[in-house]
């Protein structure tokens, strides 16, 4: 009984496409559909920035106004990434794209507002 568990939830995970989502396939490119926030007040506190798309992995690297940010996979097509208050401090639009495999994404403004 304990191994045709084991054989079903391997089948699932593989069969499901868990295991393989984790890394894109090779040359695919991420597209960034939204990301959460996307605004914040300018000299408010830091926060998590969370982008969802397709293409993600574990290398995926998620640029906040041209400065790269190690970002967290998360299963679903999401990674996230802390974005501190100095780089939320003056008010103004700041581009956002994700960089995977060495191809950039589709780049999302994120607005600072005054």
């Amino acid at each position: 009984m304990k191994l045709t568990c084991i054989l079903l939830l391997t089948l699932v995970t593989f069969g499901c496409g868990t295991y393989n989502n984790m890394n894109p396939a090779p040359g695919a490119v991420s597209v960034v559909s939204q990301i959460m926030p996307t605004s914040a007040p300018a000299g408010g506190s830091g926060f998590v920035l969370t982008v969802d798309g397709t293409n993600f992995g574990m290398g995926s690297v998620i640029y906040w106004n041209s400065v790269a940010h190690n970002a967290t996979y998360l299963p679903g097509q999401q990674i996230t990434t802390m974005i501190s208050a100095s780089e939320v401090a003056n008010p103004g639009n700041v581009p956002v794209y994700v960089r995977t495999n060495g191809q950039n994404s589709n780049t999302i403004m994120f607005m600072i507002k005054q």
